[in-house]
């Protein structure tokens, strides 16, 4: 009867850490995408990463900084970044898949150069964006995402999450 018991305490604490494994609010990731700009030519490439935590199945909060976009043309060159913080809500729809949408806030800086000179302008406001992720792992995830940093530029980028 004991060796039962033994086995079966065993059995209930192994499940728990495995479980308590799936909760770790932390994670940070990185992604790939593109931008485009209304007015000017062509989507550019976009790389970024970010920090978050997982309040809980439904809602997390991040913080992110990314490259929009980079643009040449004869004698200059426009690079676009972007800090943003926002909040995700979650809806897990089975089988490690979920859908998400965001909303946040959001400061995109334009640094221009050429010629010798230098020039930067900035823009803050609000995003917003929807996505969906898959996790392939207890601990990591990819996703999708659409997103609307500017009322005139749109971002589509692939990413990796890690939980910590």
């Amino acid at each position: 009867m004991l060796k039962k018991i033994v086995i079966a305490a065993t059995l209930a604490l192994s499940a728990s850490a495995a479980m308590a494994a799936d909760v770790t609010p932390f994670y940070a990731g990185v992604d790939l995408g593109t931008t485009k700009v209304d007015g000017l030519d062509g989507r550019k490439t976009s790389f970024g990463g970010f920090l978050g935590y997982q309040f809980n199945e439904n809602f997390a909060a991040e913080a992110g900084y990314r490259r929009l976009a980079s643009y040449s043309a004869p004698g200059i060159d426009v690079d676009l970044n972007q800090a943003a913080i926002s909040v995700l809500g979650i809806a897990p729809v089975g089988n490690g898949f979920s859908i998400y949408g965001r909303l946040g806030y959001n400061h995109i800086e334009a640094s221009a150069s050429g010629s010798g000179v230098k020039a930067t302008a900035s823009t803050s406001g609000g995003l917003f964006g929807i996505g969906a992720a898959y996790n392939v792992a207890p601990n990591v995830a990819v996703r999708a995402e659409f997103q609307r940093p500017s009322s005139d530029s749109t971002n589509f980028n692939v990413g990796v999450v890690v939980k910590f």
